[in-house]
């Protein structure tokens, strides 16, 4: 039973780190559906509270593997999932890092610069879309979502401050 969860473990996320494209927040639409939807590790509330967790950690975006294999399969499932999600695509960017230095000039170069910079985007945006999708978020977490990315986009407001802020509003919203 153990083994197949860590073989499962391995073959979510060893592919899912070739595709990170952007960061490891670019794969967390498919992290949920995975965990969740696929194999039912996880409730919608249970991979809204490792997302959170780990987006308040330092480190990574991608702890969150760690934190769902560890969830799946103890620590040696939490070792498996980091090992998965980060040594493919350590692989893969070495080589690529490595051609890329040889072909400065390319127009092969050039061509996989401008066509990955939406695709990255896109999938981002995905991943924010998962994420509220997952925690139920109703108007109000919608509308907040707006505004702090709007506050941190078109400001200079730290972000910890901006969550202090919001934190302390939600205080108060729930007081009335």
């Amino acid at each position: 039973m153990a083994d197949n969860r860590l073989l499962g473990l391995a073959l979510v996320f060893a592919p899912l780190s070739i595709l990170s494209f952007g960061g490891g927040q670019a794969i967390v639409p498919e992290i949920q559906h995975q965990s969740v939807v696929v194999h039912g590790w996880l409730s919608d509330a249970q991979f809204t509270d490792l997302f959170a967790i780990s987006r308040a950690a330092p480190g990574p975006s991608t702890l969150i593997a760690a934190l769902i294999g560890w969830q799946v399969a103890g620590l040696l499932g939490a070792v498996l999932a980091t090992l998965a999600i980060y040594v493919p695509s350590s692989v893969v960017v070495y080589a690529a890092a490595s051609w890329w230095q040889r072909n400065e000039g390319s127009l092969v170069r050039r061509a996989i610069e401008r066509g990955l910079a939406p695709v990255a985007v896109g999938l981002i945006f995905a991943g924010a879309v998962t994420v509220l999708r997952a925690a139920h978020a109703d108007a109000l977490a919608l509308a907040t979502t707006a505004v702090a990315t709007a506050a941190l986009y078109f400001t200079k407001v730290n972000s910890y401050t901006l969550v202090g802020l919001v934190a302390l509003f939600y205080l108060a919203v729930q007081a009335i």
